[in-house]
């Protein structure tokens, strides 16, 4: 099917040759090297019936180059036809996403690097695993045991059982938290993240006035979030996976002035635990080929969250404890203590928003999205499927994770 072409070798190397037949004499290396140079030029020069085949060496090579290209297109053409006529589109989707793991495990960078450059956002490597919402459940149980101390102790006695408490649930290798605020209804740790120069927040509370599933699809309704936090800029689900529900979200939010606008491109997910009587939301940053870099906003690299819900009887009923745990790196030029005191005076505020518009959703009867009902992922699918397209129906969740960055 591929004709081999006649094929004279290139012409740098008859002109080099040719000079150098022009060489003088000269003694030790330089004079084999002309020898050898006039020998290939006379070899490549000489005609198809002084060569011991039919062709010269680079028609031979390219007519092999030809028949082999030209065989292996014909095959891949025949195997294509042969898999579309046999199975289904969704059948050939699965072998792909098959053939693609075992290349990524293999050669996990360059795949990295070959989607970056196709603009093809890594599922299998970005997705939140089932593991990452088993501890954030588990950390739940023990604030729930910090909770009890702090129930059962008072005044300077509360305070040092629940600062031993707190030393114990930290590991070896970690900083014990420390009680930033203790108010009633609301108390906030934070301990040093090693090797940086980044705090890491946790906020144990309880409300007893709003139910927790209207608690929690006012975290994740994305329409609704752009009604109330007059901080949001841009809010919008840019990717969807429908195996484990995983979403990446882009956030653009206004910092305080003179900060410039911070944006963060994070994926999410959430799990309601009927069963175990919790919700969990988990989210952290991601890069995304569809979102880049926009120089009006400082994009944020370094962020997660955490958000465990659990109601004190069930998820229709009034009164429920949370607990929030996060860390991010708004990339700003103000020293540690000053950030701290952002968060510190930052994060009851917030929550509060958040609270309210919770109680307004419900007097009001707006119209919030019911994503406990609505889920379309059972929470102990496998996460084999790969990403879908944004086009997909799914849950529009808010940005509630990076809205306690805003502050941070």
């Amino acid at each position: 099917m591929f004709h081999p072409l006649q094929r004279r070798p290139p012409a740098s190397i008859y002109s080099y040759c040719a000079r150098s037949a022009h060489w003088g004499a000269r003694p030790g290396p330089a004079q084999a090297l002309r020898s050898r140079y006039q020998w290939l030029l006379g070899w490549l020069r000489r005609e198809p019936e002084a060569c011991p085949g039919p062709r010269s060496l680079l028609s031979l090579l390219a007519s092999q180059c030809s028949y082999v290209t030209g065989q292996r297109v014909r095959r891949a053409q025949q195997t294509g036809q042969l898999y579309g006529d046999i199975y289904s589109e969704r059948a050939r989707w699965s072998l792909f996403r098959c053939l693609w793991r075992r290349c990524q495990a293999r050669h996990a960078g360059a795949c990295k690097l070959m989607a970056a450059l196709a603009g093809v956002f890594l599922w299998e490597e970005e997705r939140i695993q089932e593991e990452e919402l088993r501890r954030s459940a588990e950390e739940m149980k023990h604030m729930e045991e910090v909770s009890r101390l702090f129930h059962g102790s008072g005044g300077e006695h509360q305070k040092l059982v629940s600062k031993a408490h707190v030393d114990i649930t930290a590991t070896r290798e970690e900083h014990p938290w420390e009680m930033v605020m203790d108010k009633k209804h609301f108390k906030l740790w934070r301990r040093p993240i090693q090797g940086t120069h980044l705090y890491q927040y946790r906020v144990f509370g309880t409300y007893t006035d709003v139910t927790p599933r209207q608690f929690f699809n006012v975290q994740l309704d994305t329409e609704y979030r752009k009604k109330w936090d007059s901080l949001v800029i841009k809010l919008d689900v840019i990717e969807r996976d429908l195996s484990t529900g995983s979403e990446v979200v882009h956030w653009v939010t206004h910092f305080p002035y003179p900060m410039y606008s911070r944006d963060y491109v994070y994926v999410r997910r959430y799990n309601v635990d009927q069963e175990n009587n919790l919700m969990v939301l988990v989210s952290r940053a991601v890069d995304h080929p569809g979102v880049p870099e926009d120089p009006e906003f400082v994009r944020v690299r370094t962020y997660e969250s955490q958000m465990v819900i659990r109601p004190h009887k069930t998820f229709d009923e009034n009164g429920f404890d949370y607990l929030l745990t996060y860390s991010d790196n708004p990339q700003t030029v103000f020293p540690r203590y000053c950030v701290s005191w952002m968060v510190s005076s930052g994060m009851p505020d917030f929550l509060e928003k958040l609270h309210t518009a919770a109680l307004k959703a419900k007097r009001m009867e707006i119209e919030v999205r019911d994503y406990i009902s609505a889920k379309p992922i059972e929470s102990g699918s496998s996460g084999e499927g790969k990403a879908s397209m944004p086009g997909a129906e799914h849950k529009n969740e808010d940005t509630h994770s990076p809205a306690q960055l805003e502050y941070a």
